[in-house]
């Protein structure tokens, strides 16, 4: 940062600057919880008999031990990505208008913890559902470590309730897929051809201010040789909806060629699971009973309104310790 031309790059010298402020953030914490630790053993010698100042100490601790559980998961990430932003897109699977409704449910969800965690969501694309809900929606996550933690979310999500769109009240089973990929800094060595990718300019039709529906800003870019389409339409020119799709396109296909482990772009070729049974990662049951269940993990919470209003960090927490340690059970997980 000392450096002479250092600022003649504005958009690389903002990405040094956040990670900057991301490193001191973590030094700051880290002797913050060690003095807070320091502290709490001189009040435990000077404590004795005293019951309130042990009632005291007693609720410190638990605070403490909070705060060392989340710097604990920040010590966890530590892949190549991990500290980017994140682009997480949301697609209704099986289960007709009640999957739409739920693909609505978990944009709210994610929106909500990302707002909790002092992130900034910001709403890419979104296509309203025929009846309700979504049909698919993309948000951009930015703050430090959110492609970390959101990672843990990729995969299938399965919904059981009884439906507000049958009129028999019979419970209903839909999912809705979520995809997780980093937002990448643009000092990464990637390289698209023109020749490559198709550029189609259309009508906004969601959120977006004076221009939408009146000018062809939404941008829809597809990858011809992977079939990888991306699309945007939350910025207010095209030209800035047009950065932020080949942005997305490039995380999708980094994550795709290193998922396949290819050593170039054109030989990659993108796969989904099917957004349906027998492929959740996670179930919801809202009836009959109340509860919200991991299947990699086994973590679960019984507060389904308190998981569906963003309190998700449980199971990005069991998550994370499973993938470091390689441990497979709950207890196992606990214990760690």
């Amino acid at each position: 940062m000392q450096e002479k031309d250092f600022w003649n790059d504005p958009e690389k010298a903002k990405n040094i600057t956040q990670k900057q402020k991301g490193i001191e953030n973590t030094i700051e914490e880290y002797n913050n919880l060690f003095e807070r630790v320091e502290e709490t053993i001189e009040m435990l010698e000077i404590a004795e008999n005293d019951e309130d100042m042990v009632t005291e100490i007693l609720a410190e601790v638990k605070k403490l031990k909070e705060s060392i559980e989340s710097m604990h998961l920040k010590v966890l990430l530590a892949d190549k990505y991990d500290s980017n932003d994140a682009i997480l897109t949301l697609k209704s699977g099986v289960g007709g208008t009640d999957a739409q409704d739920w693909t609505s449910m978990l944009l709210r969800m994610y929106t909500r913890w990302g707002e909790k965690k002092g992130y900034h969501v910001e709403l890419l694309d979104v296509n309203e559902g025929d009846e309700a809900g979504i049909r698919d929606a993309s948000l951009k996550i930015s703050g430090p470590y959110a492609y970390g933690y959101l990672k843990a979310e990729k995969g299938i999500h399965r919904l059981v309730r009884i439906s507000p769109y049958n009129s028999s009240g019979k419970r209903q089973t839909s999912f809705a897929s979520v995809e997780v990929l980093p937002l990448l800094n643009d000092d990464e060595n990637i390289v698209i051809k023109d020749d490559e990718i198709r550029i189609d300019t259309y009508r906004s039709t969601g959120a977006g201010g004076q221009h939408v529906n009146t000018t062809d800003s939404a941008v829809r870019i597809t990858h011809l040789p992977t079939g990888i389409v991306v699309t945007c339409q939350n910025e207010r020119s095209q030209i800035q909806n047009k950065e932020t799709a080949m942005k997305v396109l490039m995380a999708k296909l980094v994550e795709v060629k290193e998922r396949q482990n290819k050593e170039k772009i054109e030989d990659i070729a993108g796969e989904m699971k099917d957004v349906a049974w027998g492929s959740q990662i996670r179930s919801y049951i809202f009836n009959p009973y109340n509860l919200v269940k991991d299947h990699r993990t086994l973590a679960e919470d019984s507060n389904v309104p308190g998981v569906m209003d963003g309190n998700i960090d449980l199971f990005i927490s069991a998550y994370l310790k499973q993938k470091s340690s390689g441990l497979k059970s709950s207890e196992e997980i606990n214990e760690y």
